[in-house]
């Protein structure tokens, strides 16, 4: 029992110092985010999306890198890009580059796993984008397209949207009040995601031993970073199958990355989860719901058969620059989160930002209304299970730091 209570305690803080260590990111990726989705509307990226495929792709990819994380707001967002006309190639690459290619993602694999991570991300997320065009241009599944877009059109309502000067908009006090707005929203829909994830990650840190991973993944602790070609391919496989089974958002998965990576798992293992969070069980039905299940089957082949693609490529292409990045440098645990340095002063910064820019949006600008970007239609199940199992995690990490710092 007091081994128990030990672990408990450290697990309990090993969540809080994680996120301790990312909240200034989570807060700068949120605030960029927000400012980005009031400033640019989707009307303005939906009528520059439908014409010339290599054009349509690039936009796709771009507007992507600029709008939210969320898998569920891209995945809603992807849907009425797809309706309004923009092409489907041009849709999947927006949808890849929204879950792979945003700001806040980078920032959080910096703090967590290193630069090596950060490059993978990006160069990966943009491998994933071409290696899904190419299928789509093989396999021309015309009709199957076709079918899907007439789906989307019946029974769906207009969405009215003003398309005002992103200029005007930037420099008005009730333009940031919507960006405030929009802020909230962010954290509204990640919270339970994060919460549940970095729980998640302190409990695995602390009360998995190394043979359970070293049983999950073939080969891999002891340093190890020496793998054969089908060893990388097992890793490649079983990570989206532990994404599968969290089904927590990409934001949240970071933590569980960097603790895979610590424990001995290949960078191409590590890669293979990061982008796996579009090919787990909830997304697949949701894509169902909007297109039908053939169409819902093909992307999630696409979107597999990207990532085993992009992950192989990026694990050899760091090997032949001798790059590959060395698992000790992933620090699992540290006794020391809390110190004064500058994540601490960032944090306290942008805890300050927040606080400001709230006030602007539900205090200063009461009056001021942000419509809701459309998201994606969520089990109420799942939402509910996620939700309370996100109190169940914080009475997890109060009754553990009481423990760690008052009993044990």
């Amino acid at each position: 029992m007091e081994e128990f209570l030990k672990k408990w305690g450290e697990a309990a803080y090993t969540t809080t110092g994680f996120f301790w260590m990312a909240l200034w990111a989570f807060v700068l990726g949120y605030i960029i985010s927000s400012m980005i989705q009031v400033f640019v509307t989707e009307k303005r990226m939906q009528k520059t999306m439908g014409e010339d495929e290599n054009k349509s792709v690039l936009l796709g990819t771009f507007f992507g890198f600029i709008s939210s994380s969320c898998s569920f707001a891209a995945l809603a967002s992807t849907k009425s890009l797809f309706k309004k006309g923009a092409s489907f190639i041009s849709s999947i690459a927006f949808l890849l580059a929204s879950t792979n290619l945003v700001i806040e993602l980078g920032i959080i694999i910096s703090i967590f796993l290193g630069w090596q991570f950060v490059v993978g991300e990006y160069v990966g997320g943009i491998i994933l984008i071409l290696i899904g065009w190419l299928l789509i241009r093989i396999i021309n599944p015309k009709k199957l397209i076709e079918k899907a877009r007439k789906n989307l059109k019946d029974n769906e309502a207009e969405e009215e949207q003003v398309d005002s000067d992103w200029k005007q908009k930037i420099t008005s006090e009730k333009g940031w009040a919507k960006v405030g707005k929009k802020y909230k929203m962010e954290w509204g829909m990640v919270w339970k995601d994060v919460t549940v994830g970095f729980t998640i990650a302190g409990i695995v840190a602390v009360f998995i031993p190394d043979s359970f991973f070293q049983a999950l993944f073939i080969n891999s602790g002891n340093g190890n970073t020496d793998f054969s070609f089908f060893e990388i391919l097992e890793h490649i496989i079983i990570g989206p199958v532990a994404a599968f089974l969290t089904f927590i958002g990409s934001m949240g998965n970071i933590p569980l990355a960097a603790l895979l990576f610590g424990k001995g798992v290949s960078f191409a293992g590590v890669m293979a989860f990061i982008f796996s969070d579009l090919v787990v069980f909830p997304i697949l039905r949701i894509n169902a719901k909007y297109y039908g299940w053939k169409m819902s089957l093909f992307i999630l082949f696409l979107l597999f058969t990207s990532l085993i693609g992009a992950s192989l490529t990026l694990h050899y292409a760091f090997d032949i620059f001798g790059v590959l990045p060395d698992p000790s440098q992933v620090k699992i645990t540290d006794s020391e989160y809390f110190k004064l340095n500058y994540t601490f002063y960032l944090n306290i910064a942008f805890l300050i930002v927040s606080g400001l820019l709230i006030y602007l949006g539900f205090f200063r600008n009461k009056g001021v209304k942000y419509k809701m970007s459309e998201m994606a239609p969520k089990s109420k199940l799942l939402e509910n299970i996620l939700k309370y199992t996100a109190f169940v995690c914080y009475l997890w990490i109060a009754g553990g730091l009481i423990v760690k710092f008052f009993i044990n």
